[in-house]
């Protein structure tokens, strides 16, 4: 190429992969300029991405000064905040993770989707009993499970976790000095801090009432700053992510009739049918990436210490080596694929058993609830947009039934 592409690189269609990513799939790796107008290295072959992913020498810390970022300053008023899980490397990184990893266990997983269940019903009913349509399924379904979804598992209510995702963004994109991050900042860690404490004041089965019990047993007291920024993480993006993959996944099953009445026959397979639609469609295209804190080799690229590192999972779970026939979606899939929507290495998210199965659940229980749910204008009228700066899928997505 002689003139190096731009990323994030942004696609037209959830489904079509960016001709950008198919120019390096031979050699794996290449150069691309961000959006500062800086360089770094694209890594799009699954076998480099996992390296990259799981190699310590290289880091997540997004406040470093050498970390390869989209916005010139936005990342840099972190430090604002007390250090956030995924900008953390090493065991610091990992005394954090133990948490969520714990969150994801057998028994509580099953205490989760049991309760998801009722308010993906509760949900679904609600939208179905709306008497004028058509429906913007995005708004009134996708949007509201995933922010329950949220709500449930951090155990903060949506309206506190939606304040809290404004306060983040006042923080990172609206400030242009020092006085107005240092003001943001205190609106953002106080707010979080009296959430906290009003937790603490009302313990439930979530993640927050587990640390907060867990800190008062380990150090008779809770730092109430320091533990801001687990809750905060999780109320940023999992919501856009969810709602996106929820409407993403009713258009297809939409367009794909022979295979939902099989999902809907055998509902056992509908998780593995949302796990294919997570490798297809892996709808976050600016994530993740990484610093080079040494010299390394990426198959015979040397990746020199200071480099930006940018590993989409798109074009890794389209390679050929993933599955067969990986620009083809098959939701009838006999064998699992091992793909990396999720990430891979210690910051893997570990909703990756849990996420599919909510989305099953959602897709299973709105189909057998209307049978006859239908786009309400022709899927070529569609329009698409990134959700938040991530997430790409439908704008709005009309339905009837």
């Amino acid at each position: 190429m002689t003139e190096l592409p731009t990323f994030p690189i942004r696609r037209q269609h959830p489904s079509v992969l960016p001709a950008e990513y198919e120019t390096l799939r031979e050699r794996g790796i290449g150069r691309v300029v961000l959006p500062t107008g800086k360089f770094a290295w694209l890594v799009v072959r699954p076998e480099f991405a996992r390296f990259v992913l799981s190699d310590p020498r290289f880091s997540s810390d997004k406040t470093s000064g050498k970390f390869p970022k989209l916005t010139p300053n936005s990342l840099n008023k972190l430090k604002h905040c007390a250090p956030f899980m995924i900008n953390l490397d090493g065991p610091e990184h990992l005394e954090k993770k133990r948490v969520m990893i714990r969150e994801f266990s057998g028994e509580r997983l099953v205490s989760l989707e049991s309760r998801m269940d009722v308010a993906v019903n509760e949900l679904a009913d609600a939208m179905l009993a709306q008497q004028t349509k058509p429906v913007d399924l995005v708004a009134e379904l996708a949007y509201p499970i995933a922010w329950k979804f949220q709500e449930m598992f951090i155990g903060v209510p949506m309206a506190e976790l939606k304040k809290m995702r404004d306060h983040v963004w006042d923080l990172l994109l609206r400030t242009s000095n020092e006085e107005e991050e240092k003001a943001a900042a205190a609106i953002l860690n106080n707010h979080a801090i009296e959430v906290l404490k009003e937790k603490a004041d009302n313990l439930g089965d979530d993640m927050m009432s587990r640390l907060i019990v867990e800190e008062r047993a380990e150090h008779g007291e809770v730092d109430w700053y320091r533990m801001a920024p687990m809750m905060l993480s999780n109320a940023q993006g999992i919501h856009n992510s969810v709602s996106t993959m929820i409407s993403l996944g009713v258009l297809t099953l939409l367009s794909h009739p022979q295979e939902r009445a099989t999902l809907l026959a055998e509902p056992g397979r509908m998780s593995a049918a949302a796990d294919e639609m997570l490798r297809f469609f892996s709808i976050n295209d600016g994530t993740p990436m990484r610093v080079a804190v040494e010299d390394v080799l990426v198959g015979d690229t040397l990746v020199k210490a200071g480099d930006g590192v940018a590993i989409p999972t798109l074009p890794a779970n389209r390679d050929p080596s993933t599955c067969p026939y990986p620009n083809e979606l098959n939701l009838l899939r006999e064998q699992p694929v091992r793909h990396i929507a999720f990430g891979h290495g210690p910051h893997q998210c570990p909703a990756n058993r849990l996420t599919p199965d909510v989305l099953g659940m959602v897709y299973t229980t709105l189909f057998e609830k209307a049978p006859t749910l239908a786009l309400a204008v022709p899927e070529a009228e569609l329009t698409y947009k990134y959700h938040s700066i991530q997430a790409f899928g439908p704008k709005t997505m009309p339905v009837t039934w």
